[in-house]
């Protein structure tokens, strides 16, 4: 299934991504750190979003309309009293066609699964406004996350094209990371 192969083949990437992510978290101290977490992930979001959008339709995917998307982190930035100047660069793998998209869209649906540890983390430190993002889908998302593992299972019918998905979603999880790596090595 694609949707597994795709979880063994972005397995390194995924992970240095959420290392990166959680260097972020740790350093939280305030809702002004937490806004510029989200500015980060706002950025890329944003910017992947267009980029796969022209291949993302109804047909492709008849809920996308419904999905989450870089307007609730928009909306947690503006909750948290900051404003959404200042965005970090980022760039973003070249998408042309809709298993590509699909490949991109497992990357930032699957953030999802864990935006529950984060809002508990973020709790912790605690940050408890601007969390409508990380909520996901609140009770409905394993049915969101499995709709969207169906829609994406079923569009690869060859290998070939089993590896598209494979490489943009890879290629998804390594720029995402850059965004954060650039920062950290103060070259943003």
């Amino acid at each position: 299934m694609l949707s597994t192969n795709i979880k063994e083949a972005t397995k390194a990437e995924h992970q240095n991504l959420e290392k990166q992510v959680v260097l972020k978290l740790k350093a939280i101290r305030s809702n002004q750190d937490y806004a510029d977490l989200l500015k980060h992930f706002f950025a890329y979001f944003s910017h992947i979003e267009e980029t796969i959008k022209p291949f993302i339709t109804a047909s492709v995917l008849p809920d996308y309309a419904q999905r989450r998307n870089s307007g609730y982190i928009k909306a947690d930035i503006l909750e948290l009293g900051a404003d959404i100047t200042d965005l970090p660069f980022t760039t973003v793998p070249k998408i042309e066609n809709a298993l590509q998209a699909l490949g991109a869209l497992y990357v930032l649906e699957g953030s999802i699964m864990g935006g529950s540890i984060i809002v508990k983390m973020l709790e912790k430190g605690g940050v408890t406004n601007g969390i409508s993002f990380f909520s996901g889908y609140g009770e409905a998302t394993g049915m969101m996350w499995g709709n969207f593992i169906a829609v994406l299972n079923a569009q690869a019918k060859t290998e070939q094209e089993e590896q598209e998905a494979v490489v943009a979603a890879n290629e998804t999880f390594k720029h995402f990371a850059y965004v954060f790596e650039k920062e950290r090595m103060g070259t943003v």
